[in-house]
């Protein structure tokens, strides 16, 4: 880890959310929009900017475009907490975000101009020597817009609202922009590095899929997940993620179920068994895990709860199972049954920039 002269410890946790059935009311709450991005530390020391992620892993060579700007905030020594973002032509582009982690210099500099990010503040953590985390949200809010004002791009304030009525707006409206729906913070809450003392409300749909395979677990002796596909307008079936929400007893019932189903078809040889995007190779993210799968007919349909679809072909995140749907032809799967929001432009949450 850098050496930085800061009350704030570069390998603390941030404070965390848990989720929340509904929009919680009352006095003691505020309400700001979820982002759908990278969640990044910001330690500037002079000169000295690093961006740290959760699990302090260090993000500072992967977003050069933005060092600058913290550079020039009127306070030499700041911790700010917020998150890295990535704006597309739809709105946030996780997937976009995500391709910003390259090894290669050479490509981090060409995507810092291709696809640059934005870094979205929503609390102050340190001021100078001071230790902020113990003042409420509130004095923490003022500190933060006093140190942001008139700031330019790349940097942005994150709105907030007392009303709950707002916040149920900004539910609905926001996601037209690639959101994930609403944070809930007291207004009077210290700041508890690690503990999930904010409330998050995302959005949450169900959808019909067809089980198109399973990966192995990490050890390769049981069931990891179960593979999902959807089929778009012209019948062609597309991997969308994946569901892996099951007790050890129930992995052991699926591989039974689908042995049955299982066909012998190699990722190369995908194409010319469905045409359609297959399950992914390595993530950057993922250090190297095996993720072998194996490949079953597309005769199995599970309804499964999501919160995202990302850019229209994949979920953001992985779903939980809800039941087998053996009513329903595989078919019948489609893209068609996935609600999109009305198109909203994230430059409008930020209001005057």
């Amino acid at each position: 880890m850098p050496t930085v002269k800061l009350p704030i410890p570069l390998n603390m946790e941030p404070m965390l959310s848990a989720p929340g059935e509904g929009i919680p009311k009352g006095d003691a709450w505020t309400y700001e929009p979820k982002w759908d991005g990278f969640r990044t530390l910001v330690f500037r020391d002079g000169d000295t900017v690093e961006l740290i992620s959760r699990g302090a892993r260090p993000m500072t060579r992967y977003f050069p475009e933005v060092l600058p700007a913290f550079r020039k905030l009127r306070l030499d020594q700041v911790v700010l907490d917020g998150e890295l973002i990535v704006v597309g032509e739809k709105g946030l582009d996780f997937g976009a975000l995500q391709q910003r982690i390259h090894p290669a210099d050479s490509r981090v500099r060409m995507l810092s101009e291709a696809t640059p990010a934005w870094y979205v503040a929503f609390d102050i953590l340190a001021d100078g020597a001071t230790d902020l985390r113990s003042e409420p949200l509130g004095k923490r809010r003022k500190r933060l817009e006093a140190l942001l004002k008139g700031v330019k791009q790349p940097i942005f304030l994150t709105p907030y609202t007392r009303d709950h009525a707002t916040a149920e707006q900004w539910f609905e409206q926001f996601e037209g922009a690639g959101l994930d729906g609403v944070m809930a913070k007291s207004w009077t809450g210290t700041y508890v590095p690690g503990k999930r003392n904010w409330v998050k409300v995302k959005h949450q749909r169900t959808a019909d899929c067809v089980v198109i395979g399973w990966r192995k677990s990490a050890d390769g002796k049981s069931l990891g997940s179960l593979l999902l596909g959807l089929y778009d307008r012209k019948g062609t079936l597309h991997y969308v993620g994946h569901t892996s929400s099951f007790s050890a007893a129930e992995r052991k019932e699926l591989i039974v179920k689908l042995k049955p189903l299982q066909v012998d078809v190699p990722e190369s040889e995908w194409d010319s068994y469905s045409s359609g995007r297959m399950p992914g190779g390595l993530s950057r993210w993922s250090r190297g895990k095996d993720l072998e799968w194996v490949t079953v007919r597309p005769e199995l349909v599970c309804e499964v709860a999501y919160d995202k679809l990302e850019a229209g072909e994949r979920f953001r995140h992985a779903t939980r199972f809800l039941r087998w749907r053996l009513d329903k032809p595989p078919k019948k799967c489609g893209f068609d049954q996935i609600a999109s929001a009305a198109q909203f432009d994230v430059r409008g949450i930020f209001a005057g920039k």
